[in-house]
């Protein structure tokens, strides 16, 4: 079984559908913008993105996840050390990876390559799902059932593992993740917060600080 550095299993990332990411982004920038996707997966985002008109530049650490990608231009790299020559309209940063222990890197990555006056969106944990995550909690996402397990809390910092389950197969995914104060983290990284993008308040845009 193929996983990535981080620990994606590969054939899961394929078989999980999007859960309404492409229409918040779609309906939170300008039509046919072109978008910088930073850990873009297997393209679970990108491919609806496309087809809703916008230009993507798709961007993972993982050659096996981005080898399921198509119609976009992809970028095998690690986001932190991302220095692509050139700017775009709109950056997206989903899949809760703010709120990983490298959160100032990832903003930094983002911050550089947004042009001026763009707008970065970013999917996170608010701090009131940190309250309700919970052994056993879960759902459905298409034909993937998920279920968290073992989560711990130590102060700021949250950990578990995902259980996965797709007919026979089972995948397991640990992760940590910290809540934090969103604004001084944007202002570290010479971002803005801008405004809410989603209703439950797990999606924002944040805009550079200056022009440059």
């Amino acid at each position: 079984m193929s996983v990535t550095p981080d620990g994606c299993p590969v054939d899961l990332y394929r078989a999980l559908p999007p859960a309404g990411e492409p229409e918040v982004i779609h309906g939170a920038i300008p039509a046919g913008a072109e978008v910088l996707e930073l850990g873009c997966g297997a393209g679970r985002v990108t491919h609806p993105l496309l087809a809703l008109g916008h230009p993507v530049v798709a961007v993972d650490e993982s050659a096996e996840m981005l080898a399921h990608v198509t119609g976009a231009e992809t970028v095998c790299a690690r986001i932190d050390e991302l220095r692509l020559d050139r700017r775009f309209p709109v950056v997206v940063l989903g899949s809760h990876l703010v709120n990983g222990p490298d959160r100032q890197a990832l903003l930094a990555a983002a911050r550089r390559h947004l042009a001026p006056g763009g707008q970065l969106l970013v999917e996170w944990h608010p701090p009131a799902w940190f309250d309700q995550v919970a052994d056993g909690s879960g759902g459905q996402l298409g034909e993937v059932r998920i279920a968290v397990e073992g989560v711990r809390r130590n102060g700021d910092r949250l950990s578990a593992t995902v259980v996965y389950r797709l007919g026979e197969r089972t995948w397991k995914q640990s992760f940590t993740c910290e809540t934090f104060p969103l604004e001084p983290a944007l202002e570290r990284a010479g971002l803005r917060f801008e405004r809410w993008v989603a209703a439950d308040r797990d999606w924002f845009s944040a805009r550079p600080s200056n022009a440059g």
